[in-house]
């Protein structure tokens, strides 16, 4: 893998990361493909939408299809019959997911910041996964099977996964969880990030180390120094990000400028509008986040500001609203999709309420598409000095 910055405006910065199977022009978003497709999507389609890599769960494939099946294809690219960049996660991220997050009703999409938290109470449940400092345990959420995960066997399997960049194992934390606990998965987390340089071997893959801390920082800024010392060729930023956005703003601050300027740097799990400016001005190069894809299959559909997208309404509408019944317009007026030049609101509004399959194949093209043409306004911007006024109009 080589990174290489060919523009930086106001904090933002513009580049290209090679990779075994492409390049990759950053900023970029990353779409989420759990098991190894993005949802609704086929690859076709994604090369229309430009989407240049996708993400996809090392926990999930490990279980479905299995490791075993995809060695036969020598790799998900294979598998997938996809020649472009692929990410794979390390699985410690289902630590949390299937651990504290159940135990907290925390999670990625659901209470992510409890501090801005306005609805009915979270909904907790026993959890999945318990963490010791030799790996994770889960009891699999398909039979309840018990599966153990260690920095080892994680670095293994996503080996053979084949992807072009690679996770070290680590253990992500709640937003709720305290000082002590934090300081423990931290420590925790450095260890294992030793142990998976150690035992990764495919020169071909580039394995990026992951940075904890939560919102404390003095852990944060203290992971951000272990993980740099270790060098690997580029670093992610994972785990909680606070209990509100300006937490996750601080978290960036106090990280980013403690990192090589030189190697590429990935913000796990975040993606919505604002949290992406937010991001890219302080200078993340890649994201990845499942909103665009889960946010199509319950029917809300992202609009630009010319099209009344805003911080209210998150940049999106319901289309299973009333008022698109008989609207003639498409999602986006200004919106140059294959979705919005056919369809109409109304249309849109019947499929999804009459659960057309035909519905999540046409939003979630229309969202993945949204956030493409968003990245490539960005990097155009960036490119132009002109990030702080595109920031603005989408902000305003």
């Amino acid at each position: 893998m080589h990174f290489t910055i060919t523009h930086q405006s106001n904090g933002a910065r513009a580049g290209i990361l090679q990779t075994a199977h492409g390049i990759i022009e950053t900023p970029a978003f990353v779409p989420v493909g759990t098991r190894a497709s993005v949802k609704s999507l086929s690859n076709q389609q994604l090369h229309e939408l430009g989407v240049q890599v996708f993400f996809v769960n090392t926990y999930h494939i490990m279980q479905r299809p299995g490791v075993a099946v995809i060695k036969r294809f020598k790799g998900l690219h294979g598998f997938m019959h996809w020649d472009h960049p692929l990410m794979t996660d390390s699985g410690g991220y289902q630590a949390f997911s299937l651990g504290l997050g159940m135990e907290h009703g925390v999670g990625k999409m659901s209470n992510m910041f409890p501090g801005e938290h306005t609805g009915p109470a979270p909904r907790k449940m026993p959890p999945l996964a318990k963490i010791d400092d030799s790996g994770i345990t889960f009891k699999s959420h398909l039979d309840g099977k018990r599966i153990t995960l260690t920095p080892k066997h994680s670095i293994r399997i996503q080996e053979a996964l084949g992807a072009d960049i690679i996770m070290a194992f680590d253990e992500c934390t709640s937003p709720l969880s305290d000082y002590h606990y934090v300081q423990q998965a931290v420590a925790r987390t450095h260890r294992w990030a030793e142990i998976c340089k150690k035992a990764h071997r495919k020169k071909s893959q580039a394995l990026f180390g992951i940075i904890q801390g939560s919102d404390f920082r003095d852990l944060r800024q203290e992971s951000a120094d272990i993980i740099s010392s270790l060098d690997f060729p580029g670093n992610a930023i994972g785990g909680s990000m606070g209990r509100k956005k300006e937490d996750m703003h601080r978290i960036l601050e106090w990280v980013v400028p403690r990192l090589d300027a030189e190697k590429p740097r990935h913000l796990l799990g975040i993606g919505y509008v604002d949290d992406v400016f937010a991001a890219v001005q302080r200078g993340i190069d890649t994201f990845d986040c499942v909103a665009p894809t889960r946010h199509a299959r319950s029917g809300l559909l992202f609009i630009s500001p010319k099209a009344g997208g805003r911080r209210e309404n998150k940049w999106r509408i319901q289309i299973d609203n009333t008022k698109y019944k008989t609207d003639t317009l498409p999602i986006d007026p200004y919106c140059g999709c294959t979705v919005c030049r056919s369809y109409s609101r109304a249309y849109l509004n019947h499929l999804f309420n009459m659960k057309e399959l035909a519905f999540y194949q046409l939003a979630t093209y229309h969202n993945v598409h949204f956030f493409m043409r968003l990245m490539e306004q960005m990097r155009e911007s960036i490119h132009a000095d002109a990030f702080a006024k595109l920031r603005r109009s989408w902000l305003r």
